[in-house]
């Protein structure tokens, strides 16, 4: 052991290389520093410096956290200057040291070190570490072949636990992090532990990578070996005029050539086959002509399901399936009606558009049912990916053709009736799906759609195309300029009454396994459901609470409670609890500043309450209640409004500079936007400027302009409905709007008095309880003379 005090020695800093006691490396030197460092050791009386690992490869010396601080004390054997200004040195380590101190000052680094002496403990179970580790690393040396055998010998008679430690982690070649970690360990038992550790790991690893390359090897050759069997066989039955059996590269020919194919798609499919014929059938390239070759030849080339158009028929289907929506299903009677007279699907692509759980999809089956074609029904919420719509290209692992050509291997027609389900809801990312719907539904291009993976055109002209959607401006301009818009707003009570009698109750029966006898419900109850613990468009809720009264009904049957069970007004709550919601008037009764709007929401048609109050203030206005920045600036523009006709409202206007407008729509927690709630909002300030109360039985829907006029708003039908929901008995509407109402069914309007308006007064005439008395100009400016003090 050297002693080293009040010695320097100059430092080596290495790069991917750990270097241990015992080692002769070497080393390629070319930074600068490093040089100076060699040349110093080289003037040096016994040629020694300090060698250590840089913690990052590519970082370069800034402080003494660049480098481990334990090393190893080495001598040069041999320098070498390259051409290139590099030096190569072989050294030769002898100890282990660790760094106490250290001077950067010169053009090389120096340091001081005190020795890193070994720890020996437990001499019995160091000797079993030792016969383990040399075990161990007689079977690395034999599979690992860079290791020649005079060293692993050598290695292998050395006595002394740590000289044979670092002698093996020399041979070892793991990161620099685990090959320091075992340079700094000083105790000789520890680190023979982690390295019969790391060899063991070394031997797992190689022996696995001596499976995979025997498993290849012999694979390749059982296939080489098979070829040139097979072609020595057929050369064979060829010379002894034998027939082979039929094979499938025959049979793939045969059923080509009965296929009707377009000229394009023969001579791609031909194409195909004669790579599969003049291949090794083994080869990769095999099995990808072979996949797309049974793709091609899977989808219908011609073949047509036979379709038979009777308008009563489909009439009778569509009554069938969908009690209601008779504007609707006229529509689609007009629709079928062009086709069977043209002979084709004419262009023309519909488009449901409507709240959940309104028979959109179900409304697909039936015109399918009607028409006699095939269904088939392709959900693109939440695609992303064109990929999805114009399949993948054949030179990616896996691919396969989109989700178009995929429904025509299912159905077996190329006139089948595609429904295209929640169309809204196509995502941006890997491409445009938007863009590829296209191509898709666009009547002057989908006769020759072209799929990425078939690379053949294929004809969509005779598929009857149906798309629905919930939010119609969520659908690209583009795509929607496309397709025919039918909105389906909701049904009444009255059409959910119907539709609960004829079609859920008798299905749930059935499903819930309730016998004839067993169960009764009274009309009373399904319209208490519908009003109290329902509140949507459709009839999805619906279905779950009588799907619920039926289950508690069968569980009290099962359990032999009771023989039958019979639901009425006085026991529903024992089934469905208390009320969800409260049916009748917005408020019972009228106040000040409270008004009833109408809403459009992704459910339907909904009441809207607003509420407006003043307080002292310097005239500011607030709006609370989770609003969007389209009906924040609708109650900017009520409020400037307001303030604009304050004499007309009987309100001084200097009144304004002393409060301020607080405008609330409740239900916090649930989104609300658009600007037709702009009257409302007028009528509601007004009422609590002036203290005039609002009918509680009037509600009301229109934007409103700076100047006062009353414009159109949409989903008349959906609000209109709202409105019967709540017990409404008149219904203030935009003038704009009165075309609408011809569109919308007599059970709608029958029980409303509804009210086209043009203007803000028109409005405010018949939604305050009182009349407006206006302010006289003349008086207000004598009043406000009579408070200025007097000069003399």
């Amino acid at each position: 052991m050297m002693q080293y005090k009040n010695k320097t020695f100059p430092l080596l800093p290495l790069r991917d290389i750990v270097v241990f006691p015992y080692m002769v490396a070497p080393l390629y030197v070319g930074r600068k520093m490093s040089i100076v460092a060699l040349e110093q050791t080289v003037n040096s009386a016994d040629e020694k410096l300090i060698l250590c690992a840089q913690r990052e490869h590519d970082s370069e010396f800034t402080d003494p956290s660049f480098v481990y601080d334990v090393g190893v004390v080495a001598k040069i054997v041999q320098l070498i200057k390259l051409p290139d200004g590099t030096i190569k040195v072989m050294v030769a380590a002898s100890e282990r040291v660790k760094i106490t101190e250290w001077n950067t000052e010169n053009s090389f680094i120096e340091v001081k070190v005190e020795p890193y002496e070994d720890i020996y403990e437990n001499d019995a179970k160091l000797k079993v570490y030792l016969k383990t580790a040399r075990e161990s690393f007689k079977k690395y040396a034999s599979v690992k072949k860079t290791i020649s055998n005079e060293v692993a010998s050598q290695v292998a008679e050395v006595e002394d636990p740590s000289k044979f430690a670092d002698l093996v982690a020399g041979a070892l070649s793991s990161e620099v992090s685990v090959m320091q970690t075992l340079l700094e360990n000083r105790n000789v038992g520890d680190r023979l532990k982690n390295i019969i550790e790391i060899l063991e790991a070394e031997i797992s690893l190689l022996d696995f990578e001596m499976d995979i390359k025997s498993k290849v090897k012999s694979r390749m050759e059982k296939t080489h070996r098979e070829y040139f069997l097979n072609e020595q066989m057929r050369a064979i039955q060829k010379e002894l005029g034998e027939q082979e059996e039929t094979s499938e590269v025959e049979e793939l020919e045969d059923r080509i050539n009965k296929t009707k194919f377009s000229e394009e798609a023969k001579a791609k499919a031909l194409g195909e086959l004669k790579k599969i014929k003049t291949s090794n059938s083994n080869g990769p390239e095999v099995q990808v002509s072979r996949n797309y070759l049974e793709w091609l030849l899977e989808i219908p080339w011609g073949v047509r399901k036979d379709i038979e158009i009777d308008i009563p028929s489909a009439e009778k289907i569509l009554d069938e399936d969908h009690f209601g929506l008779e504007k609707v299903k006229e529509r689609i009677v007009e629709f079928i009606a062009v086709q069977k007279r043209k002979g084709n699907v004419g262009g023309s692509i519909l488009c449901l558009v409507g709240p959940p759980g309104v028979g959109k999809t179900s409304l697909g089956q039936s015109v399918a049912r009607a028409t006699g074609r095939e269904f088939v029904r392709i959900s693109l919420g939440g695609l992303n990916d064109e990929a999805e719509i114009r399949g993948h290209r054949r030179t990616y692992i896996g691919s396969m053709p989109g989700r178009i050509i995929k429904s025509f291997r299912k159905r077996k027609s190329v006139n089948p009736l595609i429904l295209l389900d929640e169309i809204d809801k196509m995502g941006a990312g890997r491409g445009d799906p938007a863009s590829a719907m296209l191509e898709v539904l666009d009547p002057e291009q989908n006769s020759k759609f072209h799929d990425n993976y078939l690379d053949v055109d294929y004809d969509l002209s005779e598929v009857m195309f149906i798309t629905t959607a919930n939010y119609l401006h969520h659908i690209p301009e583009p795509l929607r300029d496309r397709m025919e818009i039918i909105h389906l707003d909701g049904y009444t009570e009255d059409e959910k009454l119907q539709i609960a009698k004829r079609h859920l109750i008798p299905e749930l029966k059935k499903t819930q396994g309730i016998r004839r006898g067993e169960f009764k419900m009274s009309d009373r109850v399904v319209e208490e459901i519908i009003r109290k613990y329902t509140r949507e468009a459709g009839v999805r809720n619906l279905k779950r609470e009588l799907e619920k009264v039926m289950r508690k009904s069968l569980t009290q049957i099962v359990r032999g409670d009771k023989k039958r069970v019979g639901v009425n007004l006085k026991n529903i709550e024992n089934f469905l609890g208390l009320e969800k919601f409260r049916y009748g008037l917005a408020e019972e009764k009228d106040i000040v500043g409270e008004a009833t709007g109408l809403a459009w929401t992704q459910a339907g048609g909904d009441l809207l309450l607003i509420e407006s109050t003043v307080v002292p203030g310097s005239g500011k206005m607030n709006a609370t209640g989770t609003l969007g920045k389209v009906m924040k600036e609708s109650i900017t523009a009520a409020t400037s409004y307001v303030q604009s006709i304050a004499l007309q409202i009987g309100v001084e206007p200097s009144k304004f500079k002393t409060i301020d407008i607080h405008v609330h729509v409740p239900e916090g927690a649930t989104p609300k936007e658009g600007p037709s709630a702009g009257v409302g909002m007028v009528t509601s300030v007004v009422s609590v400027l002036t203290g005039i109360p609002i009918r509680k039985d009037v509600a009301m829907t229109g934007e409103v302009t700076l100047r006062g006029r009353v414009l159109p708003i949409g989903g008349l039908k959906a609000k209109l409905l709202a409105a019967v929901r709540g017990g409404i008995k008149i219904v203030i509407i935009p003038a704009g709007n009165k075309k609408d109402l011809y569109e919308i069914s007599d059970d709608i309007k029958a029980p409303l008095e509804i009210i086209p308006v043009s203007n803000v007064f028109e409005v405010l005439k018949i939604a305050l309880t009182e009349k407006l008395r206006p302010l006289d100009k003349i008086s207000i400016e004598s009043t406000e003379s009579s408070h200025q003090p007097t000069i003399n």
